[in-house]
């Protein structure tokens, strides 16, 4: 497919709504006025992929217009649908934030007057504050003791607040079972008992009521901590 192939698809659905169109005026892919009004025109670049090199396009032609669209096929084979539905909430998301429209194209589309979605328009936007991630950022900067993790590395452990305070129960059982009492007043971790329960990590075993030990693998974990670093967090250690 070439960029040229969804120009007709985009003349067609601009005129039915009632814009004069035309292609290549001035750089721009496709540029589009409805007769007889002041207003900015409307223009649309073509790509045949959604890219970097196409978003930087459109963003320049917000000099010209605030209604400036990006066009690009739909996916028609099985590979390119399931690789936009896994980017597309992400891509939406950026068309959004910069202003910019979305359009998909298929030009080969039975109806004609279907050939063309609009995904997106181009307006003004006001990102929402997702309140419980924000409320989890900053319990979790909040409760990580220092900086125990190296920005950017990747494949290791990443070491959270839960996983810090699993460690200290962790040590405070390293010379033998006690009672969550003594364990939390010990470790100073005020959700001992919430660990020692749900075991995440698989590091403690209850061996009577309220009594707890650690496990083989609890023991080799704090073994491992002091010849490894510990930094990739893993999905549970994200929802811990």
């Amino acid at each position: 497919m070439k960029e040229s192939d969804l120009y007709l698809p985009v003349k067609r659905f601009l005129e039915t709504r009632g814009f004069e169109v035309k292609a290549e005026v001035t750089g721009c892919d496709v540029v589009a006025r409805l007769p007889g009004s002041d207003a900015s025109p409307l223009i649309v670049e073509l790509k045949t992929a959604f890219s970097l090199e196409l978003v930087l396009q459109g963003i320049s032609r917000q000099r010209l217009s605030d209604d400036v669209y990006l066009a690009v096929p739909t996916p028609d084979t099985p590979g390119k649908r399931r690789n936009w539905r896994s980017r597309r909430r992400a891509l939406l998301r950026l068309c959004r934030r910069l202003e910019l429209g979305l359009l998909l194209v298929s030009p080969a589309a039975a109806n004609p007057d279907r050939a063309v979605e609009v995904v997106v328009e181009p307006g003004p936007y006001k990102p929402r504050r997702d309140r419980r991630a924000h409320h989890r950022l900053a319990t979790e900067f909040t409760k990580r003791a220092g900086d125990p993790n190296i920005g950017g590395v990747t494949r290791r452990t990443i070491v959270t607040a839960y996983r810090q305070d699993a460690i200290r129960c962790a040590l405070t059982l390293a010379s033998g079972a006690l009672p969550v009492a003594a364990i939390r007043a010990e470790s100073a971790v005020d959700r001992a008992a919430a660990i020692l329960q749900k075991n995440h990590y698989g590091w403690f075993e209850r061996v009577s009521r309220g009594v707890y030990r650690l496990t083989q693998t609890g023991q080799d974990a704090l073994i491992q901590r002091v010849t490894d670093g510990e930094h990739e967090e893993t999905a549970e250690d994200a929802a811990a």
